[in-house]
């Protein structure tokens, strides 16, 4: 519904506000200031978490991929976690990762990395990107897998750092903390505000 004027909508028990052209904000959902800036300064953190490795990878900075390593210099961003590290092919599913090193798969991770990244940096295309990189976390977590493997570096049989990025990209994405210091009130009213590009 739109209004000249915000109006709250109640919807089961919840009651959401929009602004005059109809659309959610970060402001209505979190009222906080503090918590707003908290979550902007999170949303900076896990976006550079992304971009990072992906930039890492490309060029071989040196801090996960050494120079001779570099994608651009026909290194493979997938290969040496999938197929060397001990953590993956000691691991339950060591053998069905390994399937997953190195082509098209180098590719896709990359693009991953990339775009989770520069949208959570911008602060648009969350919901999808948060999705993305769930998704991806999940893979990561299930390579590694620390269930039942004691003693061999994991300081928790079930929840590790996977999981906290993870659930922190959803609440992000779904709080649209996008809006403040970043695109995301100019992006809503290009994709709408419920679409999974928002």
């Amino acid at each position: 519904m739109t209004t000249k004027h915000p109006e709250a909508v109640r919807a089961g028990s919840t009651t959401r506000t929009h602004d005059a052209d109809g659309f959610t904000h970060m402001e209505d959902v979190v009222r906080n200031p503090v918590a707003q800036w908290a979550m902007v300064a999170l949303r900076i953190v896990l976006g550079f978490t992304f971009l990072w490795p992906f930039l890492d990878k490309l060029f071989g900075l040196g801090y996960g991929t050494d120079a001779k390593n570099a994608w651009i210099d026909g290194g493979s961003p997938t290969t040496g976690f999938l197929t060397k590290n001990p953590a993956v092919v000691d691991g339950p599913f060591g053998d069905f990762f390994a399937n997953f090193a190195g082509g098209f798969w180098d590719w896709l991770f990359m693009f991953g990395l990339l775009g989770i990244g520069v949208a959570f940096l911008a602060g648009a295309g969350m919901k999808i990107a948060a999705w993305g990189g769930t998704l991806l976390l999940a893979l990561m977590y299930f390579a590694e897998f620390p269930i039942g493997r004691s003693g061999e570096g994991f300081t928790n049989p079930i929840f590790d750092s996977h999981w906290i990025e993870a659930l922190g990209l959803i609440v992000l994405a779904y709080t649209f903390s996008g809006d403040k210091l970043g695109l995301g009130r100019w992006w809503s009213r290009i994709v709408g505000n419920d679409s999974i590009l928002r």
